[in-house]
């Protein structure tokens, strides 16, 4: 098979998992294809909307279609870090001795459905954090390692609401993508109306396996990048520093820290994903804007003034997009703002 049937087959996977998807899902098409890049370029995605707009059913619908084991953890504010990566127990041995024996817990599974993690504690939520880096858990001194592919498909309520507890940064910077779920148009709440609340309900057809998966994230990987397109994404993202040379006007006033290596490694694998579901084996400029908000929105901490000002990220991004010329400035020219 040359590249070319490799790419086509890659969109014909993506297109089928997308429409089994949509069997369940009404509209929301930008957070499907969100959910389904980070799931393509092997990285993890955070859901925030108000309750009931659908997170949960996608997260366990992606999980339907795909032959993968699923786990989902109800985030309290009781839940222990224990509960979610295991324990040890102390059990009887064949000798009538007694030793200790590591019960796994729900994060040993392949996706992982992480309900409203925002209402359990920093340190339950953290609990989470070398299973997401590393793949692996270490307790009692020992490592166990995660069978891939390995993603954590996260929801969280607005901050503003009653409960919650706002993530750590560093488990923030560990999501992909930081997808924000809105509400739906009266046409689809009309939809929505008949296929959940009249008999006949809509089923999920296995499309995929944790195999193929693979396969498709190892595509990802060989997907050409040029390097003027590197440099662009680089400079976009220094664009959010306002210490940087290249930071825009608007992140000088109101950021205290940009984004960190981790917001450019997911604009390049999100656009690498993107490219080969519109059948190209190389990124455009074009692919690297469309993923820059999901990608750096939630890798932007802003200072107290545009805390004050009610500056969202999302705006320092859309900036940082349009002060960043395509091509690099030449020397002593000024570099964004």
């Amino acid at each position: 098979m040359d590249i070319r049937e490799k790419v086509e087959e890659f969109r014909r996977d993506f297109q089928r998992l997308r429409d089994e998807i949509g069997k369940m899902i009404v509209g929301h098409e930008d957070v499907v294809e969100g959910v389904l890049i980070c799931l393509f370029a092997g990285g993890h995605c955070l859901l925030e909307g108000v309750p009931g707009l659908g997170k949960t059913l996608l997260v366990r619908t992606l999980s339907q279609a795909l032959e993968l084991k699923f786990s989902r953890i109800q985030f309290t504010p009781d839940l222990m870090p224990a509960d979610i990566v295991g324990t040890n127990l102390v059990v009887d041995d064949d000798k009538g001795g007694r030793c200790f024996r590591f019960q796994p817990g729900p994060v040993f599974a392949q996706i992982i459905l992480a309900d409203e993690i925002n209402r359990a504690t920093p340190k339950t939520q953290s609990a989470l954090l070398e299973a997401m880096q590393e793949h692996s858990v270490t307790t009692g001194g020992n490592r166990y390692q995660l069978e891939e592919p390995f993603l954590v498909m996260a929801t969280q309520n607005p901050i503003e609401m009653e409960g919650t507890y706002p993530l750590p940064e560093a488990q923030l910077d560990r999501f992909m993508f930081k997808v924000l779920v809105a509400g739906s148009s009266r046409e689809q709440l009309k939809e929505i109306l008949t296929r959940t609340t009249e008999f006949k309900v809509p089923q999920t057809a296995k499309v995929l396996d944790g195999v193929k998966v693979e396969e498709w994230k190892a595509l990802v990987r060989e997907t050409v990048v040029a390097p003027h397109l590197k440099d662009y994404a680089a400079r976009l993202v220094l664009a959010t520093h306002a210490k940087s040379e290249y930071g825009t006007e608007l992140a000088k006033k109101y950021v205290r820290f940009g984004s960190s290596p981790r917001g450019a490694q997911a604009v390049m694998l999100g656009a690498k994903v993107r490219a080969l579901v519109h059948g190209r084996y190389n990124i455009a400029f074009e692919d690297i804007m469309a993923i820059a908000l999901p990608a750096l929105r939630h890798r932007v901490l802003l200072n107290f003034e545009g805390e004050a000002e009610g500056v969202t990220t999302d705006r320092i991004v859309a900036d940082a997009l349009e002060s960043t010329p395509k091509e690099p400035p030449a020397e002593g020219e000024k570099k964004a703002g």
